[in-house]
């Protein structure tokens, strides 16, 4: 077995671990997370003017951005949300704000219309299923946002990765390997961590 295929077993293995956890916080944190969650971005992640932000529409125990979007939107912000290609295996981001038509995509997430402005964000809100305190998260194995933060970065312009989470989603470690692009900073209900920085949050 080599080492990549020692990674993958790794997270599939942490994967059934890492949802009943997303679950129960889901249930436990109740529908005002997402809402202390914005409070926190917004008093510490660095949205630079201009900045086109893209997001994620939340499905099941996923963590809901929403109120974080819909405040960028209304103080002036370009939002995006990820529309699927899967034929080229990548995402595309097509412009959203409060209001923008969507229809079901490929994983049965709604996303804007292919008549939405195409955007290339400078921030990704991204979901995940387990964090670490390196910044690396465990997704859903697909590989959609590696290549699109891989992608992003690789081009002019800084790019930010913030993953928004329930803090016990906090594990000891992610499996991870060379494709795997680390966060720059995680937002739960409790606070917000730069992982090359400093820690702000409440008491729990």
């Amino acid at each position: 077995m080599n080492s990549s295929d020692a990674v993958w077993q790794a997270k599939n293995a942490l994967r059934e671990y890492a949802g009943a956890r997303r679950r129960l916080a889901h249930r436990q944190s109740g529908p005002g997370a997402g809402v202390r969650a914005a409070d926190h971005f917004l008093a510490n992640v660095p949205v630079a003017p201009g900045a086109i932000v893209s997001g994620y529409w939340p499905i099941r125990d996923e963590f809901d951005v929403m109120p974080v979007m819909r405040r960028l939107s209304g103080a002036g912000y370009r939002c995006a949300l990820p529309f699927v290609d899967k034929k080229r295996h990548v995402l595309i981001f097509r412009e959203w704000r409060p209001g923008t038509v969507m229809l079901e995509g490929p994983f049965r997430i709604p996303e804007p219309t292919e008549e939405a402005a195409v955007l290339t964000p400078s921030l990704l809100l991204v979901p995940l299923l387990a964090y670490d305190s390196e910044g690396f998260r465990l997704g859903y194995g697909g590989g959609y946002y590696d290549g699109a933060l891989a992608d992003l970065r690789a081009a002019d312009g800084p790019v930010l990765a913030v993953g928004m989470a329930f803090s016990e989603q906090l594990v000891e470690r992610v499996p991870h390997g060379t494709r795997d692009q680390q966060l720059d900073w995680i937002v739960t209900e409790r606070g917000a961590m730069l992982f090359a920085g400093e820690i702000q949050k409440d008491a729990k």
